[in-house]
């Protein structure tokens, strides 16, 4: 029997890898015979760049950079080739701050820039960015300001040209605009608050300050991508990359299972484990978990998924997840559901457990 695990990471708690793992653990226990392939993925945040890591191979490359408050860090990329994997969450990224700290009308996307930079000088010509995470929501003008001190002699976009032959993919499940009731700062700013919490003024200054970028970047480039699908990505970066690099937007899982060519490993899979941290009705809009479902429903194989949080089942079970588990105990918790240890124990106990039902489940689904 093959089994594929695929888990996103339980953000702030275990990495891709970390889950996967823990989920094997749970599986060998049960079915020692099991074939089980470990997948690391990730949509375009956190372990985006070690997901492309394990699929293609690749050096890490470490750089200083300015983290969004512009204090000096070291982050990473990877290289593979003359391909660049960039996770902005490495420099621009809210786990880099403390929750007191965390304020996006003061949080700049400045260190991105420099990976940017430092890309493009080892000879990349085609970079991947994967945006998520991110504490900014400056539209991007602190990467772009980057690239213009590095690139610029006369302080212009005009004037850099070092861009003209990179290609540029931005991967993101988010289709937001740029600005509006449905755009970056009202959507994803209060998150980048502090534990206070963001008003309706400061959101509405965001939006302003976004609306106005872009009024003044499409007069002067001649096109307006603010409403693309991806603008509002990671603090309006995906509107930078669109409407200054003219970025490709895709979806993030998709790109990333394209690479790892997950379409042949499902030829012949008899099942497939997918999670997340938390698992609502917000998987099925474009989240990991269900490109992942969407992928294996083509080859006919079960998908069951597992998450430390699960509300609207009901709806993830007509989806067409086979099985959907919540890994904590009622009544546990959440600080100590966080912990990596108990959410790995808590993983593997309720992977083992699913193994102990699996066909009666398949034989009830259909499946077998």
């Amino acid at each position: 029997m093959k089994i594929i695990v695929a888990i996103d990471s339980f953000k702030g708690c275990l990495t891709s890898a970390e889950a996967n793992q823990a989920a094997s653990e749970g599986i060998l226990a049960k079915m020692p015979e099991a074939e089980v392939v470990q997948v690391p993925v990730s949509d375009g945040g956190e372990g985006f760049m070690e997901a492309f890591q394990a699929a293609m191979g690749g050096e890490i490359v470490k750089v200083n950079v300015k983290d969004p408050l512009m204090r000096t860090i070291v982050a990473q990329y990877l290289v593979q080739g003359d391909t660049a994997v960039i996770e902005i969450a490495k420099a621009s990224g809210l786990t880099l701050l403390s929750p007191e700290e965390r304020n996006p009308m003061v949080a700049t996307s400045y260190g991105t820039g420099q990976l940017v930079v430092d890309a493009v000088r080892r000879g990349c010509k085609h970079i991947i960015v994967g945006l998520g995470g991110s504490a900014t929501s400056d539209c991007g003008i602190g990467m772009l300001r980057a690239i213009i001190d590095s690139f610029s002699k006369g302080g212009s976009w005009d004037d850099v040209h070092e861009l003209d032959d990179v290609h540029f993919t931005i991967a993101t499940d988010v289709t937001n605009p740029l600005c509006g009731e449905n755009g970056a700062a009202f959507v994803f700013g209060p998150q980048k608050f502090a534990v206070k919490g963001a008003s309706l003024e400061m959101v509405l200054a965001l939006d302003a300050r976004a609306k106005r970028f872009a009024e003044a970047s499409a007069k002067h480039l001649g096109r307006d991508c603010q409403n693309m699908p991806g603008a509002g990505a990671a603090g309006g970066l995906g509107y930078a990359f669109l409407q200054y690099m003219n970025a490709d937007c895709c979806s993030g899982i998709d790109l990333l299972l394209d690479t790892i060519h997950f379409d042949d490993l499902l030829q012949d899979a008899d099942l497939v484990i997918t999670g997340e941290g938390s698992a609502d009705r917000q998987t099925l809009m474009g989240k990991l978990p269900f490109g992942i479902l969407q992928r294996a429903q083509h080859h006919h194989v079960p998908v069951m998924l597992i998450a430390g949080r699960i509300a609207d089942e009901r709806l993830l079970l007509d989806a067409g997840f086979s099985r959907v588990a919540c890994i904590n105990p009622p009544g546990l918790p959440l600080e100590i559901a966080l912990q990596p240890s108990t959410a790995k124990e808590n993983i593997r106990r309720t992977v083992g457990s699913i193994m102990e039902n699996y066909w009666n489940d398949l034989y009830r689904l259909g499946y077998v």
